[in-house]
């Protein structure tokens, strides 16, 4: 016993060295103005897409079938100007370890009143999101201009140093950060609190297709998690669809569209459909905006396994 408490708190020691290793790094780089970032940037997407390859085979398969009316040149265009964002972000994300809250409000905007107007009501948000850049901003933006408390849902890193990094960033402007792992034993103690916003990806690809909706996406039968419609019909949780994107280089805005106050009115898989069709239109506005590198077309349809579970 006592030798599993003493490695227990020499892997505690050793987490908490590295964070402070870690953290020293990384604020340092921070530190960089934004023009010498962006370079380091577009050095490391150039090596990504051109060099290693970085997952070049399934950004070109996703960008195939969602955009088939465009030629080549277009598609490798988009997949090129991806690279830069999905770069971006993580030098972005760096460069917010020391970015000032004045510095900060002046590269992100919102129309935030959209959601304070639902917090008057009382009713608990929903904001559906999907994985558009840069997500380390728009996390921020809501916690500090929304008047919700506001739950962020994440997936924990293996590396206890780095994770802890990442939520410490996150939790910055009081977003209350719940382990997608531990979400439901914790999400009741802050949903019986009083309001809350909370933000859901909710373009994931199920675990298992058949627990899932099939919906068209991108002219494709695509299954997505039943979770967020589910979650909404039992607590008669108000739909907020958010669209955050780049206006220019190291600026973004998110736009909220109330989708529904009342999702219990809505038949099952309605709601699913509704937010894939608004995920869809606002990834074509700005088709390099979107996370490209996840295998976004994964399963194929099949109607003897399926057909039940078909959203049209």
């Amino acid at each position: 016993m006592m030798l599993g408490w003493s490695r227990r708190i020499k892997s505690n020691n050793m987490s908490k060295i590295f964070y402070f290793l870690f953290y020293s790094l990384f604020y340092l780089i921070s530190l960089l103005p934004w023009r010498v970032l962006y370079f380091i940037s577009d050095g490391i997407a150039f090596l990504l897409r051109k060099v290693l390859k970085y997952r070049v085979a399934v950004v070109d398969q996703n960008l195939l079938i969602a955009f088939p009316g465009k030629t080549a040149q277009e598609r490798k265009q988009i997949a090129n100007e991806f690279y830069q964002q999905f770069t971006d972000s993580f030098i972005e994300t760096i460069k917010m370890l020391s970015v000032s809250s004045k510095e900060f409000g002046k590269r992100f905007s919102s129309n935030v009143e959209v959601i304070n107007n639902l917090y008057a009501t009382g009713q608990n948000v929903q904001l559906m999101a999907g994985h558009f850049f840069n997500w380390e901003f728009a996390n921020w933006g809501v916690a500090k201009y929304g008047k919700y408390p506001f739950i962020a849902v994440y997936m924990p890193l293996s590396n206890k140093a780095f994770n802890k990094l990442i939520y410490d960033l996150r939790a910055r402007y009081g977003s209350i950060m719940i382990p997608a792992t531990n979400f439901r034993t914790q999400f009741h103690k802050y949903a019986s609190q009083g309001a809350y916003a909370m933000a859901l990806a909710a373009d994931q690809n199920p675990g298992n297709p058949l627990q899932a909706f099939w919906v068209p996406f991108f002219g494709k039968l695509t299954p997505f998690v039943k979770g967020p419609e589910k979650g909404a019909k039992l607590n008669n949780t108000a739909q907020v669809f958010v669209h955050f994107y780049r206006t220019k280089r190291g600026y973004y805005h998110s736009e909220y569209t109330v989708m529904t106050t009342s999702p219990q009115a809505f038949e099952e898989g309605t709601l699913t459909a509704m937010y894939v069709k608004m995920l869809e239109e606002k990834i074509k506005l700005h088709p390099s905006n979107y996370l490209w590198s996840h295998k976004r077309f994964k399963y194929d349809y099949d109607a003897a396994l399926h057909e039940k579970l078909l959203v049209k």
